[in-house]
């Protein structure tokens, strides 16, 4: 959409890998030399691991491009959540081995061997890249270490490559695993790119399709797109791709740090999980209003506003139920008080001790004043657990007292 108003051969910023676009990072670079010592060793496992969207694939079809399809026959596979019998199926279904849906594991396992030996009479090698291998099942990983079993002449038949996310590693240091970690060679894991490196990845991938300084990109605005996607390649393409569309849309020759920021806020939360939050005390860039207006979708915020109101309305709903539970819970909790309080005041009278003279012995037992004392507690307990069906049906309840009524010992004990 932009490209033929910047004058690109390409899209600068796509989210698809591409091996053109690869960037020498220090990073990158040190895992690409992990995998090409890989494949010179010609056996084991490599592994390579790296945050979402930090260059894996990426770095896999660079390596792919240098391959030799005459010395080395490469099988890739990207969808992992496989079970072992699926896995093997979609090994041989890359490697052109004819499957008919009917064969077993045993089968397969036999007709992967004699592809793999027929490679190896012609001078070929097999490579199996699996990506994404932390969806694998533990015992697909384990029927990835079977294959590399296979030898023909004391030499290994195959070797993986597994590609995968920082909780792989995981995977590969849990208990059973340990006879797959001793064939791994090489293992490495990819980090964000730097700041430096941030402004010089943005200019390769802009140089690639034949950028001329338009739009020009500021110092503070390439630090500003390190800040705000942390390094990480893809969500530089992401920012990066908006600003682009942003600056023909508003046909700006300049990105600066205000059209940053403000395109970052208004897309964050969607790319990557949060909104980023300004600097402290900073004024608002002039663009921020044009931004809104032209990112922003009338049926995207009705939807959102609906939704909002929906989430809402179940929340009430919920916190009225749960008051709802509570206030019985309450009540039946307050009824027994009542009934182990009024107990025990039937109870005290007969442990009023006995009197000499007619005089009791008070400093013994105050007997008299502690029946009182549980009285109005049941009172108290009568009066809260009824309060609010007094409050609803105006009418007071029968077994309420008014605050200013005797309590007497002798009358609760009649009637009780």
């Amino acid at each position: 959409m932009y490209e033929e108003y910047f004058g690109f051969t390409g899209k600068p910023f796509q989210l698809s890998p591409d091996a053109r676009f690869f960037y020498p990072s220090k990073e990158h670079k040190r895992a690409l030399s992990f995998l090409q010592y890989g494949l010179g060793q010609a056996d084991g496992f490599i592994v390579i691991t790296g945050d979402v969207g930090t260059g894996k694939t990426t770095l896999v079809q660079t390596l792919l491009n240098d391959l030799d399809p005459n010395s080395v026959m490469c099988a890739n596979i990207v969808t992992t959540q496989l079970e072992e019998n699926d896995l093997l199926t979609l090994v041989c279904i890359n490697l052109g081995i004819p499957v008919d849906g009917t064969k077993s594991k045993a089968l397969l396992l036999h007709d992967l061997e004699r592809f793999f030996i027929h490679r190896a009479a012609e001078g070929r090698r097999v490579l199996l890249i699996v990506d994404e291998a932390q969806n694998l099942p533990p015992r697909s990983v384990e029927e990835l270490r079977m294959l590399s079993n296979f030898t023909h002449d004391a030499k290994p038949l195959v070797q993986v490559f597994l590609l995968g996310q920082e909780e792989f590693r995981g995977t590969l240091l849990s208990q059973g695993f340990e006879q797959l970690r001793q064939r791994v060679i090489a293992t490495y894991h990819l980090n964000p790119l730097t700041d430096d490196e941030t402004r010089t990845y943005i200019e390769h991938r802009l140089a690639t399709v034949g950028w001329n300084g338009n739009p020009h990109f500021t110092d503070d605005a390439f630090t500003e797109v390190y800040r705000f996607s942390e390094g990480v390649p893809r969500r530089i393409n992401n920012l990066c791709d908006r600003l682009l569309l942003f600056s023909f849309l508003e046909e700006r020759a300049s990105v600066d740090v205000g059209v940053v920021k403000a395109v970052a806020e208004e897309i964050g939360s969607e790319f990557w999980g949060r909104t980023p939050v300004a600097d402290a005390g900073s004024v608002p860039d002039p663009v921020t209003a044009s931004v809104q207006e032209v990112f922003n979708s009338p049926t995207q915020s009705m939807a959102t506003l609906m939704f909002d109101k929906a989430n809402v309305d179940q929340r009430l709903s919920s916190i009225e139920k749960s008051i709802e539970s509570l206030s019985e819970t309450t009540r039946e909790e307050l009824a027994q008080i009542r009934s182990i309080l009024l107990r025990l005041v039937k109870t005290q009278g007969r442990l009023i001790p006995p009197t000499v003279d007619g005089v009791g012995d008070e400093s013994i037992y105050d007997g008299t004043q502690i029946g009182v004392d549980l009285a109005d507690m049941a009172d108290v307990v009568d009066r809260k657990s009824l309060d609010g069906a007094s409050d609803q049906s105006g009418a007071a309840s029968p077994l309420s007292r008014r605050s200013d009524e005797p309590v007497s010992l002798t009358t609760r004990a009649g009637r009780d």
